[in-house]
């Protein structure tokens, strides 16, 4: 009866020791008292990643090649099973998915797939413009390298997906930057939740700064920039390139499934920390007049000004160097009961509404289809009252340059049949308005009655 114990004394002392000596080794090679698990791990990938080391994560890769899955259907995702790798083209862009291990040359600008297939070489420009010659000059291409290749030895690795685009194209004008990077990025990447890398070419610095909001609450991982880094970069998969639905919009039935403006708009609420959720919360209506400096300009603003304040609106004017700094310009926006502005890229500033609000789009001449298409119809998508003011030709400066019988005021088709540049040249580039202050007074009070506040602020 005495053993027993002196037995369990042992057992008791024994398991002591080994938790000291647990304790010891953790200490050895974690010298650190407060380093959790998933800073541990972040010590073999970072957002440079591991030093010259292939070993990936195998947790990482399976739920990458969960992720990955997500950007294709059908055929084609039978395709990206079997292959490991597969590209998807439409009119707007081209998708390429790498289901595994990749090696992202960034000197040479290539992304080697190794595999047991037959070599497939394959240029890819990365960015959402396909169909459009002059912006895709502007961006360089990515090679794809699949199958039986000799890639490099790794200098990084990394635990997460890479994401190739292109800062280049359009960007400069946010519509553009908007319609063909942002929403792009947001519906290709939103799903990752976080848990991938962005490598940038034809590398911003200025576009990185301005969206640096939109990049880090879509990456936890900082951008890589191929120009300034040459080396090699290893990831257990990739995506080349960004998906495309259609202007300023997002499809819930398009690949990925599921994603509205709404989700995306929401997206913009938590990045910008925008407070208003809806007009209803704005005590004073107030508007925001986009003001326009080269063309396409309203010639009697100050005129326009003093009718809003009279019909009770607070103005703001918003001018392009206003508008660059998009961490607070957004929040702007976001405090503005109305948003007026003639058609042009200004616009797309309406995303950053409340919900509620009334965005009223001043069409010049011959521009009826382009103000619909990009402004008007995303407008009801994103939960924002849509209002059109469509002048007249006597408020078009074309009007005393060409004269009431020329065809550029009668018959707008007739120039528009001679093709873009023609276009462009004379309704997009060539027109100054003169708005009719009583006639555009309608629109406004229109504005304000569908705000639900027309009473306090009759005139």
């Amino acid at each position: 009866m005495e053993k027993e114990p002196r037995t369990r004394v042992v057992n008791c002392a024994t398991l002591a020791v080994c938790l000291v000596l647990i304790v010891l080794l953790y200490a050895a090679f974690f010298p650190s008292n407060d380093i959790p698990f998933q800073s541990w791990k972040d010590r073999f990938s970072d957002s440079r990643g591991s030093l010259s080391s292939d070993r990936v994560d195998v947790d990482a890769v399976d739920s990458q090649e969960f992720l990955l899955r997500r950007l294709v259907r059908g055929d084609d995702r039978v395709q990206l099973d079997s292959n490991g790798f597969f590209c998807h083209t439409d009119v707007h862009s081209e998708v390429c998915l790498v289901d595994n291990p990749v090696r992202i040359d960034n000197k040479a600008l290539t992304v080697y797939a190794p595999s047991d297939q037959p070599q497939v070489k394959r240029m890819v420009q990365p960015y959402a413009r396909k169909e459009d010659e002059t912006a895709m000059k502007l961006v360089t291409p990515v090679q794809i390298l699949y199958g039986n290749t000799n890639p490099p030895a790794c200098g990084f690795t990394h635990n997460v997906t890479a994401v190739v685009f292109s800062s280049r194209g359009f960007t400069g004008n946010v519509f553009h930057e908007f319609n063909e990077i942002v929403i792009p990025l947001f519906i290709t990447c939103h799903h990752f939740q976080s848990r991938l890398q962005f490598v940038i070419t034809d590398f911003q610095p200025w576009w990185v700064q301005k969206y640096n909001r939109i990049l880090s609450h879509l990456s936890s991982y900082g951008v890589i920039n191929p120009e300034a880094d040459g080396s090699v970069h290893c990831f257990p998969g990739a995506v080349i390139g960004l998906k495309y639905h259609d202007n300023l919009a997002l499809n819930t039935t398009d690949i990925p499934g599921g994603y509205s403006m709404f989700d995306f708009r929401q997206f913009l609420k938590e990045s910008y920390n925008l407070r208003v959720k809806h007009v209803s919360e704005i005590e004073k209506p107030v508007l925001m007049l986009i003001s326009r400096r080269e063309t396409r300009r309203f010639l009697n603003e100050d005129e326009m000004v003093e009718m809003m304040e009279e019909l009770g609106f607070q103005v703001i004017r918003a001018e392009p160097g206003r508008m660059s700094n998009l961490d607070k310009f957004a929040g702007v926006v976001n405090s503005c009961s109305v948003m007026v502005g003639a058609h042009g890229a200004g616009l797309t500033n309406e995303i950053f509404l409340p919900t509620g609000a009334v965005m009223v789009q001043v069409v010049p001449l011959a521009n009826e289809w382009a103000a619909a298409n990009y402004f008007g119809e995303p407008a009801k998508e994103m939960g924002v009252q849509y209002l059109e003011y469509k002048i007249e030709p006597e408020e078009s400066s074309l009007f005393d340059a060409y004269g009431r019988d020329h065809p550029v005021i009668t018959d707008p088709e007739s120039v528009i049949s001679k093709g873009y540049y023609a276009f462009r040249s004379v309704y997009v580039d060539g027109q100054d308005l003169k708005i009719n202050l009583e006639r555009f007074k309608k629109t406004l009070i229109e504005a304000k009655q569908l705000l639900g506040s027309s009473t306090p602020f009759d005139p």
